[in-house]
């Protein structure tokens, strides 16, 4: 019994301080209250969590060591490859919309400037985009650059890898990045012909026991490709063969991925070779890296990451501005709806001055409690006017954001916290009415295969779905 009564006590103490550690963390008052509870009542387990993935290291060394790196990388290769001239004068004549507020924004926030030399193409679910990456490494002189959430060891992962493999072994140089646990089951079956082709690997953050609480809560959510530094893919489009509608839980899967081809690609390199240097301590400065680009378009569009190496939660902040300045339309796709009081407030306000403001959703989930804090939302943002669409032909996974005419955001992040507050992401903002045009195109053919979530019907629920939505809801600031 003495040697429970200690256990109980150093337990008990160890809970207080724990609790004045959370505290302290200058957290958002949700996030604090969310872990406080989950301590209350899952005592050992709520600890573990928060010792092993609550604790916030955004302001801690290894990534303050990170972002030092970035703005070396930033200054000396950005500012010299990308050829913009008059850039203050182009933003007062031109940008007297939405637009005139976000890009300054992410030039501020994240030092992303905008590129004008560029043409984007809209790479609509896992078919087109699979093929148009596979075409691009295929024809590959120098170098490709990959940087994945998830790769998965399928069928068409392995057509990845049979062309990895080839490019290397002609004398190009392959530079793989991928997340250490988003690859959690990824086998050396796979990983070892790639590596004994001449592939560099190398994961991102990884993490082992007993000192996976730094790290396991931070991933890299990014999707990057970068071929010969002239073509660049960036959405939301993983390694796997669910992408393709191999998945018979989820079934057809909708997805929006970019294919870009101009100066906006030196953008998409920056944040590769940085986080190359993050994952190898290589440093690779040279200028084939940023090739001449030519006349590739017309299209404005401005490349930003954020994660917990940024000072500034720029996508975050970016989504926000979008949302608080549009005059007629935002148009959402998120498989996540996980929002914080800023952007909730933001998206409730549009709605009431009169701005058509829908989203569009999953009608089924691929993580249950995620998919019942999502739907906990629902009752303030109808009532707000928003128009909320859950998608049924299959499981959409696209990261889109619409606003009026010319803006438009296709990327990594999702609407909810994990994304805007925690994972390194990476989105492509347009400025573009024709890009906006095919966007907003394929948003309206996807409303046609989704149900209309209404308010009044909405009010019937069962109790027992009131009662899902309440408890994932209470807990959605750490998920």
């Amino acid at each position: 019994m003495n040697i429970l009564n200690i256990f109980a006590t150093l337990f008990t103490i160890t809970t207080i301080l724990v609790s004045i550690l959370i505290i302290l963390d200058n957290r958002n008052p949700s996030r604090t209250v969310a872990w406080l509870l989950s301590l209350i009542f899952l005592p050992v387990v709520g600890m573990f969590l928060y010792l092993y993935i609550g604790q916030n290291h955004r302001k801690k060394r290894t990534f303050i060591k990170k972002r030092k790196q970035d703005y070396k990388v930033v200054h000396s290769l950005l500012h010299h490859q990308i050829a913009f001239t008059g850039y203050g004068e182009f933003l007062k004549k031109n940008f007297t919309d939405t637009r005139g507020k976000v890009a300054p924004l992410l030039l501020n926030n994240s030092e992303a400037p905008i590129t004008v030399n560029n043409e984007a193409n809209v790479l609509v679910n896992g078919y087109e985009t699979f093929r148009e990456m596979l075409k691009a490494i295929r024809t590959a002189k120098h170098h490709i650059h990959m940087e994945y959430f998830i790769i998965k060891d399928s069928d068409i992962g392995r057509k990845f890898q049979r062309a990895l493999i080839k490019k290397a072994k002609e004398g190009l140089e392959v530079r793989v990045i991928y997340d250490a646990v988003g690859c959690w089951h990824l086998k050396e079956s796979f990983l070892g012909p790639l590596r004994d082709a001449g592939v560099k690997l190398k994961p991102f953050l990884p993490v082992t026991l007993p000192f996976l609480g730094s790290r396991l809560n931070y991933r890299n959510h990014r999707k990057i490709l970068v071929v010969d530094g002239k073509v660049g893919f960036v959405g939301g489009v993983n390694i796997g063969d669910e992408y393709l509608g191999k998945n018979k839980k989820m079934g057809f899967w909708r997805d929006t991925h970019l294919k870009i081809k101009g100066e906006a690609v030196y953008l998409l390199q920056v944040i590769f070779l940085r986080d190359w240097f993050f994952v190898s301590k290589e440093e690779l400065e040279d200028a084939v890296y940023f090739p001449t680009q030519g006349s590739c378009g017309q299209q404005m569009i401005q490349v930003t990451s954020s994660g917990p190496d940024s000072y500034w939660e720029s996508i975050h902040q970016a989504y926000f501005s979008a949302i608080a300045t549009a005059n007629k339309k935002v148009f959402i796709t998120t498989p996540y709806l996980i929002p914080d009081e800023s952007i909730l407030m933001a998206l409730k306000t549009a709605a009431i001055r009169g701005v058509d403001v829908r989203i569009l959703l999953p009608g089924r989930p691929d993580h249950r409690t995620v998919f019942w804090a999502s739907k906990s939302h629902f009752l303030e943002l109808l009532e707000a006017g928003v128009k909320i669409y859950q998608y049924e032909k299959g499981f959409v996974h696209s990261k889109v954001f619409i606003v009026d005419d010319n803006f438009s955001s296709v990327g990594t992040a999702n609407l909810d916290i994990r994304s805007l507050q925690l994972n390194f992401e990476v989105n492509a903002f347009i400025y573009d009415e024709e890009l906006n045009k095919k966007l907003k195109k394929s948003f309206y053919q996807d409303l046609q295969e989704s149900r209309q979530v209404m308010l009044q019907q909405y009010k019937k629920r069962p109790v027992h779905h009131r009662f899902k939505e309440s408890i994932a809801r209470l807990f959605s600031p750490i998920l």
